[in-house]
C-alpha cells in the first residue's frame, strides 16, 4: 500500500514561493488502478513525482509497505527505485544510437540483476509489448507507437511492483494510445502491478479503480468504481 499522509509542496521562497501541492492525504490500495487527473498546473505531476521520490516534499510524509522512503539514505531510495518501480513519461525516454535490447537492459543493469538471468528478461518484455523483432534495432529507427513501446517494455523487465505513467499517451494518435493503455492495464493483471497514471483525459480516467481529482494542488474528489 501507498500512504500519502499531509503532503505539501512548496516551490521557491518569500515572495516567489508557490504552493504546488496543499495538504494531500490518500491510500492506494496494492494492485489497484488509479488516475491522477487535473487541468495543467494542478499539481497532479508533482504528486506522482513525491510519491515515487523522484521529489521530495516541503512537510509530510510517503509510505510504502509502511515504509517511510524519505527516511531512506539516497543510494537505499535509488536502489529501492529501481527494484520496485519503474516509470513511462509521455516523452519517450529512450536512447535513439542504442538498440531495443540496449534500452530494455538498462533498468537490469541498475538493479544489478545478475547476468545469466537478463537476456531471458528483456526477450520476455520486448516480447509482451510485440517488439520481439525489433531486438537488434536502434530505437531511432522506430515509430513513435513503437518507442513508446519500448519505454513500456523497459519499464516492466524487472516486474515491478509500481508503475507510475506520466501523460503516456500524450505524444500518440489515438490508435497508438488505446494500444498503450490496453497493455498498461493488461499488464496490472497479468503481473499483478499497482498502475498509477497521470492524464488529462477522462476516458483514460474512467477505465481505473480509482480518480484523484486534483485543482489548485488540492484533492478536489476521491471517486472509487470498477474497471
Amino acid at each position: 500500500m501507498i500512504e500519502v499522509n499531509n503532503l505539501t509542496k512548496i516551490y521557491g521562497k518569500k515572495d516567489t514561493a508557490f504552493n504546488a501541492l496543499k495538504d494531500i492525504t490518500l491510500n492506494i490500495e496494492d494492485k489497484s488502478t488509479v488516475s491522477i487527473i487535473g487541468k495543467s498546473g494542478s499539481g497532479k505531476s508533482t504528486l506522482m513525482h513525491i510519491m515515487s521520490g523522484l521529489d521530495e516534499p516541503s512537510s509530510g510524509t510517503v509510505l510504502i509497505d509502511g515504509v517511510d522512503i524519505f527516511k531512506m539514505k539516497e543510494k537505499k531510495i535509488d536502489a529501492f527505485r529501481a527494484s520496485e518501480m519503474s516509470f513511462v513519461f509521455q516523452s519517450f525516454f529512450v536512447e535513439g544510437n542504442a538498440t531495443c535490447y540496449q534500452n530494455v537492459l538498462l533498468p537490469l543493469e541498475i538493479a544489478k540483476v545478475g547476468i545469466t538471468k537478463r537476456k531471458k528478461m528483456v526477450m520476455e518484455a520486448l516480447k509482451a509489448v510485440d517488439l520481439e523483432d525489433k531486438v537488434s534495432a536502434k530505437a531511432s529507427t522506430l515509430s513513435g507507437g513503437q518507442k513508446q513501446r519500448l519505454a513500456v517494455a523497459r519499464a516492466i523487465v524487472n516486474k515491478p511492483a509500481i508503475i507510475f505513467a506520466d501523460e503516456p499517451t500524450g505524444n500518440l494518435d489515438s490508435t497508438n494510445g488505446d494500444k498503450i493503455m490496453d497493455l498498461l492495464f493488461g499488464l496490472n493483471k497479468s503481473i499483478g502491478c499497482t498502475l498509477i497514471i497521470v492524464t488529462h483525459d477522462p476516458d483514460i480516467a474512467k477505465q481505473t479503480s480509482m480518480r484523484v481529482s486534483i485543482k489548485d494542488g488540492k484533492i478536489e474528489n476521491i471517486e472509487k468504481g470498477r474497471k
